[in-house]
């Protein structure tokens, strides 16, 4: 299999843009029309989950080390789409189809082989990961929203008791789907730590054209049924063999998975202080104060620092998180989380300012599950 024809090509077809997604589920629903209830009446969200995951499948394709792991995520997850194994072949032979169309006279034979090949095990890593977990877990859960509290313009904090035990560790996340927005999903990171009584927070900010986060926030209240995915991602959970001296910056909702590590900290008997740097714009936007500035007087071991950017009435730390946080670096790892731009502008500053790569964690915004948080 030539690995630089198959990026070579799939550069060459992905400047065509938003053209690839609308020819691929055009071609999908017409070959295979019993396929198109399985999506959103709207695709708009799914054609970019498509052009994301398989730009970051083709840009990995010589890393069988990176692109494994995340196949199998996939395949696990694509569980709750009700996707079986007999579907893989339709979307298989859209794909193909999709690749002639752009790339019309470099579509040759070898290359079609190439492609063939390539999706052949892509389907057979993906069917072997969902055949495997559907042994031991549901494709979701059942939440029933048991407290729903608006803290801020737009923000939410969600509890939501399942309806099955749930495993899962500090930091992670999963996607999540509401009744009003039927077959879409999108992934939010748990508020908390595992707790006995098989309860989850979410805390959700209404993005601009995010229906999902806008119905989580203005469309539910109490006695709601959330599905819930399985539990992904390992990129923020902490490596409790190794404890070490924690500094965490949070920007908005990012906060969630921060506070689930405060949390499990506490539970498991603190071995390291922790500095916790929660980043709004204004006063108004530090939607969970009241319960960190308890957990800090609680713990000697916790110091929650509030950091506010664009509020000239506010009395305390003023600017953005990370850089405040620099200020009290010596040497702690470091997590960042946030939106996509926030944690990539504090990465940057990290790195800067001589923070080891090593030593820092955030979530890259690789999955295939369109975050709104």
């Amino acid at each position: 299999m030539d690995t630089q024809a198959l990026k070579s090509s799939w550069h060459l077809v992905a400047q065509s843009g938003d053209q690839v997604p609308l020819f691929f589920y055009s071609a999908l629903f017409l070959m295979y029309p019993e396929t198109r209830g399985m999506f959103p009446v709207s695709m708009a969200t799914q054609r970019d989950r498509l052009v994301n995951a398989l730009g970051h499948v083709v840009s990995n394709v010589d890393r069988v080390e990176d692109v494994v792991p995340f196949l199998q995520q996939l395949g696990r997850d694509h569980r709750k789409f009700s996707v079986v194994a007999q579907h893989y072949p339709a979307v298989g032979q859209a794909l193909l189809a999709t690749l002639e169309h752009f790339l019309g006279d470099r579509w040759t034979p070898a290359l079609a082989r190439d492609w063939t090949a390539a999706y052949g095990l892509v389907a057979k890593v993906m069917t072997e990961a969902a055949e495997e977990a559907s042994a031991t877990s549901p494709p979701w859960w059942e939440g029933e929203i048991i407290l729903h509290e608006v803290r801020a313009p737009g923000i939410a904090v969600i509890r939501a008791r399942l309806n099955y035990p749930y495993p899962f560790r500090a930091g992670q996340s999963a996607s999540v789907s509401v009744p009003l927005r039927p077959r879409m999903w999108r992934f939010y990171s748990f508020a908390n730590a595992p707790r006995r009584d098989n309860t989850v927070d979410f805390h959700v900010r209404v993005v601009d054209g995010g229906t999902v986060s806008t119905a989580l926030v203005h469309g539910t209240q109490r006695g709601d049924i959330l599905k819930i995915g399985a539990p992904v991602g390992d990129k923020l959970t902490l490596d409790t063999s190794r404890p070490r001296e924690l500094l965490l910056v949070a920007g908005g909702t990012g906060l969630a998975p921060l506070k689930a590590i405060v949390e499990q900290v506490a539970y498991e008997g603190p071995r390291c202080n922790v500095r916790l740097f929660v980043g709004a714009r204004t006063s108004r936007e530090l939607y969970e104060i009241e319960t960190l500035s308890k957990m800090d007087a609680e713990n000697p071991w916790l110091n929650v620092v509030p950091v506010v950017s664009h509020d000239n009435f506010y009395s305390g730390e003023h600017g953005y998180a990370v850089d405040v946080a620099l200020k009290a670096w010596h040497g702690q790892d470091v997590f960042v989380c946030g939106s996509e731009e926030m944690v990539q502008s504090s990465v940057s500053r990290l790195l800067d300012a001589g923070v080891p790569p090593g030593q820092i964690r955030f979530d890259e915004f690789t999955s295939a599950g369109g975050r709104e948080q």
